[in-house]
């Protein structure tokens, strides 16, 4: 997370600053990597989905690791572009035991931080 300068993650970091309980709980579907933790060591790079054929392959890659993780939960936060939601298939998939909310624009950082709020993200 600390690598991300794009989208809404410069705010979410500045909102979480060291909080690691909360940064736990934070994934990243990267073009390039697949899921990531929010402290995933990467090296810098610049690669984003173009296409639904590799939003197709991404969804391949990430869902088992994915749908393990959603086992316990009950409400998710995608800020992301239409392709990366294809990408999310196992969290749509589970639509009716987890609340989505998706916003679709990634530098909306003022929507998301209102959601957060309504979650006591502080």
């Amino acid at each position: 997370m600390d690598l991300y300068e794009g989208g809404c993650i410069p705010g979410l970091r500045d909102r979480l600053g060291a909080n690691v309980r909360l940064r736990q709980r934070i994934r990243i579907v990267s073009a390039l990597h697949g899921l990531l933790n929010a402290d995933s060591p990467i090296m810098p790079y610049d690669r984003r989905l173009t296409d639904i054929a590799d939003a197709y392959i991404l969804r391949q890659r990430i869902a088992p690791n994915l749908a393990g993780e959603l086992a316990a939960v009950t409400h998710v936060l995608a800020v992301v572009e239409p392709l990366y939601l294809l990408a999310l298939e196992p969290v749509v998939r589970r639509l009716d035991s987890i609340r989505l909310c998706w916003i679709s624009a990634p530098r909306d950082w003022h929507r998301a931080a209102r959601v957060l709020d309504t979650w006591g993200w502080t």
